[in-house]
């Protein structure tokens, strides 16, 4: 089965020119860390943020990759954070599940929303080009009540892909560091990024805070 990104490979020309794009604006270690209620991991100096929906990752997030099962010491964080944002204001956004060049019967996305009680977004363009499509659920779900991107936040373990997303959309970025794998089970490139992060803020790049429909 091929899985190739064509949308991270055309927006690493975006991250050349910006390569701020790719990180958070707040890092936990694990699922386990994000803090209830969930804003305030992005709250500073004042700051107050509204946070209506919520972006999940799958793999190295929440669940062992290739597995739809919860990772058991994420089990009660979960249900919290399913409580917080009921009904479809919790979304899943995978590159494998529910993404149709990959997961092209949709069979995936369905044995994901059926083990974890979520929606997972059908998407035709893999993250981190998928703002679009993300947009367009919310807005045929307007109970969940997002009318701008800065009131989305993304939680993934990857910072090409969730992290991009999050800053080319004009949302927040959650960072989960270190995630379900350890650290000699992970990809060349979750490695490099573990890397990448540390080297890109000490040379002084932070993502930007996103602009409130009322900035």
């Amino acid at each position: 089965m091929m899985n190739l990104n064509l949308s991270g490979t055309i927006n690493v020309f975006k991250l050349l020119a910006k390569p701020s794009l790719c990180l958070p604006h707040s890092t936990v270690s694990t699922f386990n860390e994000i803090p209830s209620p969930f804003e305030k991991v992005f709250e500073r100096q004042g700051r107050k943020v509204d946070i209506r929906a919520v972006i999940l990752d799958k793999d190295d997030c929440f669940a062992y990759p290739n597995t739809n099962e919860i990772f058991p010491a994420y089990v009660e964080r979960f249900r919290l954070l399913k409580k917080e944002y009921p009904n479809h204001r919790l979304l899943i956004v995978s590159n494998t599940a529910g993404a149709t060049t990959y997961d092209r019967d949709g069979r995936l996305a369905k044995e994901l929303e059926a083990a974890t009680g979520i929606s997972v977004l059908a998407h035709r363009v893999k993250k981190p080009g998928c703002g679009d499509e993300i947009m367009a659920h919310f807005k045929a779900h307007p109970e969940v009540g997002v009318t701008h991107p800065s009131q989305i936040a993304v939680v993934g373990d990857r910072l090409m892909t969730d992290m991009m997303l999050a800053n080319m959309m004009g949302s927040w970025g959650l960072w989960i560091k270190d995630g379900v794998k350890p650290l000699n089970e992970k990809s060349v490139f979750s490695k490099l990024e573990q890397r990448l992060e540390p080297f890109l803020m000490k040379r002084g790049y932070r993502a930007d805070d996103p602009r409130s429909p009322f900035e």
